[in-house]
């Protein structure tokens, strides 16, 4: 990955002002893996914390064909029409040959991405669960300090478990497809539980009909899955036609409630630093395996004990042990 030529102080710099082209390279910065852009993207982050934390984070998850890009562009227009500066980080699948982003967001929503209100970052999710790449917590920070007041998480949605987008935005909405019935069968209990705002798209033309019943369905599934919520606390189920547009303002209006409860409670800030706590164990745990990774004495029967893994000879958790084991004697001596 090519050095970002400014300095953490020129970034910060450039995006306080609102440059674009800066905030660009900032993620370039904070997503790189190399000692020296880690040192400087930490420097850079302090800078801006202070200027950060002011936006609405939004996250917003779907199976694939349930048209997350048509509704995140209609949503995005709809917010920059109430005055918002919207920042789109679109976590995509990557390629597990190459690791590379295999899907362009600027080309799937044209409108919003020639938008002067509007930024959107693709990143790759490599092989973070939950469809949300590691350094996507700062990219937040980042859009933040440049200014924009509505931050938008696109996940990936393919299964994998989405908590990671919950423990880092203020409101979570998961996007649904028409169907209701043996669709049911598919909800994914812990995500529903996670949701703050269930929208089936698709609600025009020949599926305005099952879209509309898959909203009964999936009220009543909600009533089963949270039987002890009240009223109030059960997420909405609205159906909208990102397509046509029709319910999206609904949809916005109903965001900027939520969020302005939370806000008036102390709940959003309860809940981000509940995030900050889980962020910082999750550094931890993953700078932890980077080390054990990377340690010499581990690595060189790393290899042995994942072929006895492998042809059945040794259990995954002996395997563990042993690992763990050659880690903690070379901690010790070192």
């Amino acid at each position: 990955m090519a050095r970002p030529a400014a300095a953490p102080k020129e970034l910060a710099t450039g995006l306080r002002g609102g440059d674009r082209r800066a905030l660009s390279r900032a993620i370039t910065l904070v997503e790189s893996s190399r000692d020296d852009h880690r040192a400087e993207a930490e420097e850079l982050l302090a800078e801006l914390l202070p200027a950060s934390g002011g936006a609405l984070r939004l996250g917003i998850s779907g199976a694939p064909g349930v048209g997350k890009s048509t509704f995140i562009e209609a949503f995005g227009l709809a917010a920059i029409g109430a005055g918002h500066r919207v920042a789109i980080l679109a976590v995509d699948p990557s390629s597990k040959r190459g690791g590379g982003s295999i899907l362009g967001d600027k080309t799937r929503m044209p409108e919003l991405a020639r938008h002067g209100d509007a930024y959107i970052r693709p990143s790759p999710a490599g092989k973070t669960l939950g469809g949300v790449a590691r350094r996507t917590r700062d990219a937040i920070t980042l859009a933040e300090a440049a200014g924009f007041d509505v931050v938008i998480v696109e996940t990936v949605g393919v299964g994998q478990s989405e908590t990671a987008v919950a423990d880092m935005v203020d409101l979570f909405l998961l996007l649904l497809a028409p169907g209701g019935g043996d669709d049911l069968q598919g909800i994914k209990k812990g995500i529903v539980e996670l949701a703050d705002l269930l929208v089936v798209n698709k609600a025009d033309g020949d599926l305005k009909p099952a879209a509309l019943r898959a909203v009964g369905d999936y009220r009543h599934a909600l009533r089963m899955l949270r039987p002890a919520a009240a009223d109030e606390a059960m997420p909405l189920v609205l159906a909208v036609s990102a397509l046509t547009g029709d319910g999206i303002p609904q949809i916005w209006e109903r965001v900027e409630h939520q969020a302005a409860t939370l806000l008036a409670s102390g709940e959003r800030e309860r809940r981000r630093a509940r995030q900050a706590r889980a962020a910082l164990w999750s550094e931890i745990g993953e700078g932890l395996v980077d080390l054990f990774k990377a340690d010499q004495q581990v690595a060189a029967k790393l290899g042995d004990i994942e072929a006895q893994v492998a042809d059945g000879t040794l259990t995954p958790s002996a395997a563990a042990r042993a690992a763990l084991a050659a880690f903690r004697s070379r901690a010790r001596t070192t």
